[in-house]
């Protein structure tokens, strides 16, 4: 008579999947668009639903010769120039019952924390990113790659303009990453070049990974893309200094909401900000909209 063997279908109810107690999060890119955000108040008159920045405009030159027994006439100075950045409440927020706390194998809270963390992080950023391409210098017109021609005409606008550069004498530029793979491609004697060849290590910038024709380059995916496929747009911004403005009544922050149901089981986490974002010097910002060839 043949032996009887017992295996896990016959003890199916001992025999259970395992679960890794450690949970992934997502992938993520770094938030990085605040690094454009280098203009905020100086002496803020008082709390307010909005912050108006004024710019004086400078004078004509005169470089007519004074005469000598001749009094010169007055000339009246131009009136400022504005700009209103309006603030606004953002936030989000998890109500976490304590019946999941309980009751999940994982640890719940120390994940729901860093969800909301990077959630603040992430909406700052693409509010910022909102701004920025309301730019109203643009080159390209969404199709053909980026080149080094694109960058090379903003930052010769730039500097015509008497634009100050964002670090020393470059200005920066924010591009997606199926933006520079056609960027790199380029060859010659103007071509993509190794940012050690420019700068030492402490002044490299987060995720600095280049210098083309007066800027250093950033790679991002967090720079927009609208579109999918051979007819996705992207957006290239080359930066000086003052290109966006920011205002802000209540500096974005994480919050611990209070337990306030009878029984004590619903605990709110979140984050909370009042502020705002506008683009202060328009001369300071170029959008390069292009395509990628491997979009």
């Amino acid at each position: 008579m043949a032996d009887s063997l017992t295996g896990t279908t016959d003890l199916a109810g001992i025999v259970k999947a395992a679960y890794d107690r450690y949970v992934e999060f997502a992938l993520r890119s770094t938030p990085l668009m605040r690094e454009l955000v280098d203009k905020r108040p100086v002496q803020q008159a008082m709390p307010g639903s909005s912050v108006v920045f004024s710019l004086y405009n400078d004078m004509a030159a005169n470089t007519t010769p004074l005469t000598e027994k001749v009094d010169p006439d007055a000339v009246a100075v131009d009136d400022v120039d504005q700009v209103t950045v309006t603030l606004k409440e953002y936030g989000n927020v998890v109500l976490q019952t304590r019946m999941l706390s309980e009751l999940s194998f994982a640890d719940v809270d120390p994940g729901v924390a860093n969800l909301i963390a990077y959630n603040l992080a992430d909406s700052i950023d693409k509010l910022v990113m909102a701004t920025a391409i309301t730019s109203t210098n643009v080159v390209g017109d969404g199709t053909g790659t980026l080149s080094a021609e694109d960058v090379r005409y903003a930052v010769s606008k730039m500097r015509a303009a008497s634009v100050v550069p964002k670090q020393g004498n470059l200005y920066a530029a924010y591009t997606h990453p199926e933006v520079a793979h056609d960027l790199r491609g380029e060859t010659g004697a103007l071509a993509f070049e190794d940012i050690r060849k420019y700068t030492g290590p402490e002044n490299i910038i987060n995720g600095v990974t280049g210098v083309l024709s007066g800027a250093y380059f950033v790679e991002t995916p967090r720079c927009s893309k609208v579109g999918t496929g051979a007819t996705a747009v992207y957006n290239t911004l080359v930066t000086g200094q003052q290109a966006i403005a920011e205002a802000v009544a209540v500096e974005p922050n994480v919050v611990i909401g209070n337990v306030t149901d009878k029984l004590m089981r619903f605990r709110p986490m979140g984050w909370y900000a009042l502020l705002g974002h506008s683009i202060y010097r328009e001369e300071a910002i170029w959008r390069v909209e292009t395509g990628s060839s491997i979009a």
